[in-house]
């Protein structure tokens, strides 16, 4: 090195990244700035940490936003999401490049809660908790209405005052809740689960008044979607005006415009009832009588009848054919007994004839042995051997003294 040069101060690569870290954060336009950009190779660490670079047409910064500050946000960032991002800027020593430390974040040029509404209701969509299939019809005459709102404002006003001028004495259940600010979604899934736990409750109304995005955010919150989902009767959404649009609504069995609307959805018109009463009454009354007349010329016809108007003469007509058939069962009886009997009479001759004893009464006999073999032949016996003749009267013990043979006897 030449002399002169020996005089300047020599850095580090570390006392250098500090020198310029200390710049940046003496500046006190860095320390809070609004940097609006793209955010690109977004990563939601496992920490809770958010990493991403921001970027435009023509250059990038690498930012990264810590858990407390990523839990506040109202949207779910994600790549190539326009945003605005509030923070300060620094060096990050380690790898010597300066980067964003953001605090806020914001869409441009859309609402982080219009944003936040969007991505949960395309989540849940996909989830199919807004399915038509899920969605229950409400009972015609309910028992009970619940209704879960505030128990102060136009809101509750309005309901009672249409369930009363539609169907005077019909139950109303209140379930008072919180409809804005901090805890009003956690208190709205409580009032719901007690009153869906009223016997009676056969419909309930969950809503309020008309407001902004932010008064009507708790309508928006997941877990309400989904204890409305889950609640065991079906669930009417009131949320707003017409116009208003919130979560609640489309986990809901049926969304009404209004909380006035919602009443005369639910609430039967006493009069509309009596009318049809009254008209079912007169078609019964009708019908009766129409069946009545039916029944009556049906009547009258068949007591013109003959039979029904000679009585006797028919009577008789059946007992003189009785007589008939009980003379001809008679005759056809003796004759078939009579034919029997000769019948059995010849068969009787032929057994007669085919009997053993008529040929004993006709001078025979039969031999047997003492052990009772019948004898046939002269060979079957031998001189000496005690028989038993059986005649057609009476029977004769013997003994052989002499056998002839065949021809001898013949002879």
């Amino acid at each position: 090195m030449r002399g002169g040069e020996r005089d300047r101060p020599l850095l580090t690569v570390l006392e250098l990244t500090r020198y310029v870290k200390r710049m940046l954060d003496d500046d006190r336009l860095l320390q809070s700035v609004w940097v609006q950009g793209e955010i690109s190779n977004f990563k939601w660490h496992h920490s809770g940490h958010i990493y991403f670079t921001l970027k435009d047409e023509y250059s990038q910064v690498r930012a990264v936003m810590f858990r407390s500050y990523a839990n506040r946000l109202r949207f779910r960032p994600e790549n190539g999401m326009q945003v605005i991002v509030q923070g300060n800027v620094t060096v990050y020593e380690r790898d010597g490049v300066y980067q964003l430390y953001a605090v806020a974040m914001e869409p441009a040029g859309l609402g982080a809660l219009h944003l936040q509404f969007e991505q949960l209701k395309r989540r849940l969509a996909a989830e199919g908790l807004f399915d038509e299939a899920l969605k229950r019809p409400l009972p015609r005459l309910p028992r009970a209405v619940g209704l879960v709102t505030a128990p102060t404002g136009a809101a509750i006003r309005d309901m009672i005052t249409v369930a009363r001028r539609r169907f005077p004495g019909l139950r109303l259940v209140l379930a008072p809740a919180l409809v804005q600010g901090e805890g009003a979604a956690e208190s709205l899934v409580r009032a719901l689960s007690l009153v869906a736990r009223v016997p009676e409750v056969d419909v309930i109304i969950i809503g309020r008044g008309g407001g902004s995005l932010e008064d009507l955010w708790a309508f928006n919150d997941e877990g309400l979607a989904r204890a409305i989902r889950a609640c065991p009767v079906p669930v009417v959404s009131a949320v707003g005006h017409e116009t208003d649009f919130t979560i609640a609504d489309f986990a809901a069995d049926l969304r009404a415009p209004t909380p006035s609307a919602a009443a005369e959805l639910v609430v039967p018109s006493r009069s509309e009832l009596l009318g049809v009463v009254d008209g079912l009454r007169i078609r019964l009354a009708s019908a009766a009588r129409r069946t009545v007349e039916r029944k009556r010329i049906l009547l009258r016809g068949l007591a013109e009848r003959p039979v029904l108007q000679r009585p006797q003469g028919r009577l008789m007509q059946d007992r003189q054919r009785l007589d008939e058939l009980a003379r001809r069962l008679e005759y056809l009886g003796g004759s078939l007994l009579a034919a029997r009997r000769r019948d059995l009479g010849a068969l009787a001759g032929r057994l007669e004839a085919l009997s053993p004893l008529a040929v004993l009464s006709r001078g025979y006999a039969i031999a047997r042995t003492s052990e009772g073999r019948v004898i046939k032949e002269a060979t079957q016996v031998q001189p000496g051997d005690r028989l038993h003749l059986l005649l057609h009267k009476g029977s004769l013990r013997c003994q052989v003294e002499e056998i002839e043979d065949a021809g001898e006897a013949t002879e």
